[in-house]
């Protein structure tokens, strides 16, 4: 297959009020080019309404009918990606006819790992149907359930990703790709045939969630209160006794698995102080579990914004973090980039995980695709942000 022109959506558990956008061509194997990505900020009110619909997951927790607000929630978000990829294509003067698919990954509410007794189950919110008729551009969605009806984790799915970011740079098995959202994963490939990855941990989810329960903002900035705090390293060390840390891989977490109330009774400082060493220090766990322990962190994802925790990556998980940006990487726009990524890997029916990524018995493909009703075209040339 010829490489196409794709737009990746992505909004993250943090919810930091963005929809991520990226166009990439690609042939679900290799990157040929990258091009222009934006942060397009939800309308007010989406974001208060996610937060609700994640409230109501965590009361749900899969158990009888779902909660009314999804369907209110997935129709406002849908709606709003939908103008989001056509004010930015327009912005580009790319024509709809000119993309050759959508990857619409949603918002993930609520996501359960399979155990012995009881198969996983995940759930994002969006309308893949909808947003192809909005656009006018087909669109690949519903990247995770496949993978949990083949016994997977359904997460990381951004390992294949990551790896032809990797390849492109001529990667050893000596750096690994860590993405710092809600939650951490990461990304460890050996250069051959060998892709591992998995959830290392909380990552941005309870620091943001412990600021915002103490009316002091939408996360820790800058890492400001973090940096004032004293860490409560006897707590510390309880947390991170957590039986998840030392189970194998692969495995995967639910944004509320490690929560805020970790900090219950510290002070606002000490409290983010001590989420954050957390964090750094259950990465450093990761990398213990790995075939090979890489000396270097690509660092991707909004936690790479955060001083402290990169600070508190580097002293607490024995490892040197690299920015993205510093590696010629676009930091915004990698999540929206896999997805792109992705969803061309669904036109073409390729593996979207692994048996090292998620647990699956073998190469797994999944995805949904709606079709539009217009004929994509072929792609023209386009504006492209060059790494």
């Amino acid at each position: 297959m010829k490489p196409v022109l794709a737009v990746g959506l992505m909004t993250g558990t943090v919810l930091d009020g963005n929809i991520d956008l990226a166009l990439l061509r690609t042939d679900g194997e290799e990157i040929q080019e990258f091009g222009a990505w934006k942060l397009s900020p939800y309308a007010a009110e989406i974001p208060e309404l996610l937060a609700r619909a994640l409230a109501a997951a965590g009361e749900w927790r899969f158990a009888g009918k779902e909660p009314a607000i999804f369907h209110k929630a997935e129709e406002a978000l849908t709606r709003a990606q939908s103008r989001a990829v056509t004010d930015f294509l327009k912005e580009l003067a790319v024509e709809a006819s000119q993309i050759a698919v959508i990857g619409f990954h949603g918002q993930t509410v609520l996501h359960r790992a399979p155990r012995s007794d009881i198969r996983g189950a995940t759930r994002q919110l969006g309308d893949g149907e909808l947003m192809a008729r909005l656009t006018g551009i087909d669109v690949a969605f519903d990247f995770r359930s496949a993978d949990i009806r083949a016994g997977g984790q359904g997460a990381p799915l951004s390992p294949a990703y990551h790896v032809a970011l990797l390849r492109r740079l001529g990667a050893s098995s000596n750096t690994a790709v860590l993405n710092l959202g809600g939650v951490g994963n990461i990304t460890w490939w050996d250069g051959k045939d060998c892709i591992i990855g998995f959830d290392t941990g909380s990552a941005n989810a309870p620091i943001n969630d412990w600021v915002r329960r103490h009316g002091r903002g939408e996360m820790d900035r800058d890492g400001s209160f973090a940096r004032r705090g004293n860490i409560d390293e006897g707590r510390l060390r309880e947390l991170l006794r957590h039986p998840y840390f030392f189970a194998p891989f692969p495995k995967s977490l639910d944004r509320n698995d490690f929560t805020s109330a970790m900090a219950d009774g510290l002070s606002v400082e000490d409290g983010a102080a001590t989420l954050t060493a957390f964090s750094a220090s259950a990465i450093g766990k990761a990398l213990d579990l790995l075939p090979e322990r890489p000396s270097r962190l690509i660092v991707c994802g909004g936690g790479r914004r955060n001083p402290a925790l990169i600070e508190a990556i580097a002293a607490r998980a024995q490892v040197t973090p690299i920015l993205a940006e510093s590696a010629g990487w676009r930091g915004d726009a990698i999540e929206a980039e896999c997805f792109a990524f992705l969803a061309v890997r669904v036109l073409r029916g390729l593996p979207l995980s692994f048996p090292l990524t998620t647990g699956v018995k073998c190469p797994t493909a999944g995805g949904r695709l709606a079709h539009a009703k217009s004929v994509t075209g072929a792609p023209s040339a386009m504006i492209a942000s060059k790494r």
